[in-house]
């Protein structure tokens, strides 16, 4: 199966949740929060950079359930784009 590239809209709003999880890890420890989370330290820093736009949902929740941001917030941040909103 081939994949459809990403469109600007949504490689902005991967940089977008990758900005929000990052600012909700603060100044704990990349690789703690990876751990709780189930992922590498290095799929966290690519979500964190937007170098990662489309992580698997499973990731997002358990990287939700590691910083306590609730799955909503994302929600709300990747839909910042009103082209994302209509899609939805």
């Amino acid at each position: 199966m081939v994949r459809n590239p990403l469109t600007s809209e949504q490689l902005a709003a991967g940089a977008r949740v990758g900005k929000l999880l990052r600012e909700a890890r603060a100044d704990r420890d990349l690789g703690e929060i990876a751990h709780a989370a189930g992922i590498s330290p290095e799929t966290l820093r690519k979500i964190e950079t937007g170098r990662l736009p489309t992580p698997a949902f499973g990731t997002v929740v358990s990287l939700c359930d590691a910083l306590d941001v609730p799955v909503r917030d994302v929600a709300e941040t990747w839909r910042a784009t009103p082209a994302l909103r209509r899609a939805s």
